[in-house]
């Protein structure tokens, strides 16, 4: 029995316009985001989704519900372990903020960002439960760009050696007992 996880990033926001690292900072969709959601919406309303869940930040939620209202689902379920990294001191700052207090050579220091390998790790955890808990089942699961890419690396470590996640695209996963096979990648083709 096959269990189909749909993994969606949240729709573009005005942090992701201006290029500032959001993590955690609770930054709502702006219209191109709604538009995006839009589209997304539109694209799987023609396919039969089960559930849906959410982080539990506002652009993925927004995200969520416009996917919801279109597809007509009762409701949206979320959940923390989804969200995005916590990007510690870096949230709010642009790669320009960043060169500019700490070098280019920031990536190479902590300053209080959560671990890579926590996040996949909170991602990983959440497929098993839903897949497991829900077999059988179509599950949408709205959340961002780190976490989903983080996710794949570790799951399926030979496909996704390096992720880019565009904003409102679409990631299909299948998962038939203990087997996970990527049958979509990042996919905008609804915008």
């Amino acid at each position: 029995m096959a269990t189909t996880i749909g993994l969606i990033r949240h729709g573009v926001t005005e942090w992701n316009h201006l290029g500032r690292a959001q993590g955690i900072s609770d930054i709502p969709l702006n219209e191109t985001g709604i538009q995006q959601a839009t589209a997304l919406a539109n694209r799987l309303k023609s396919e039969t989704w089960d559930m849906i869940f959410s982080s539990n930040l506002s652009r993925a939620r927004q995200t969520a519900e416009i996917i919801r209202q279109l597809l007509g689902a009762a409701s949206v379920f979320t959940d923390e372990r989804i969200r995005e990294i916590n990007c510690g001191l870096i949230e709010g700052t642009t790669e320009e903020e960043r060169i500019a207090r700490w070098g280019v050579k920031w990536r190479e220091q902590k300053l209080e960002m959560e671990d890579f390998k926590m996040v996949a790790k909170r991602g990983l955890s959440f497929l098993e439960e839903v897949s497991i808990g829900h077999a059988g089942k179509k599950i949408l699961i709205v959340s961002h760009g780190a976490l989903i890419g983080l996710t794949l690396q570790h799951l399926l470590p030979q496909l996704f050696e390096k992720t880019y996640i565009d904003n409102a695209s679409l990631t299909v996963l299948t998962r038939i007992e203990n087997e996970w096979e990527c049958q979509l990648y990042n996919c905008t083709k609804h915008f």
